[in-house]
């Protein structure tokens, strides 16, 4: 008769709760590259046309202080139209990883 080791606690805590370990081929999705369909063009969106979040009017009123062009913050703002202002602005002042854009 063999003798089997004694479970950890932490493996019988598993066991107990139903966790268990993935086999080697299974991934997880959130590893990989992006689904096509997590990144869509603002136009797309279905909440696009509503008001800019109170997080994206702020974002945006940072980045046109930062950029010198506070006229191009506008509180009508849709979703999608601040999305797009934002990238703009985040290009030009630097704020997405690349050296700001020269005026």
């Amino acid at each position: 008769m063999t003798m089997s080791r004694p479970k950890s606690p932490t493996a019988r805590a598993d066991e107990a709760s139903g966790r268990h370990e993935d086999p080697p081929e299974v991934t997880n999705p959130k590893l990989g590259p992006a689904v096509s369909n997590q990144i869509k063009d603002p136009e797309e969106w279905v909440t696009g046309h509503e008001p800019m979040t109170g997080a994206q009017a702020s974002y945006l009123k940072t980045l046109t202080e930062e950029a010198h062009e506070p006229e191009l913050y506008d509180p009508e703002l849709d979703k999608a139209e601040a999305s797009k202002r934002i990238d703009q602005l985040r290009a030009e002042t630097g704020r997405d990883g690349a050296a700001p854009a020269k005026s």
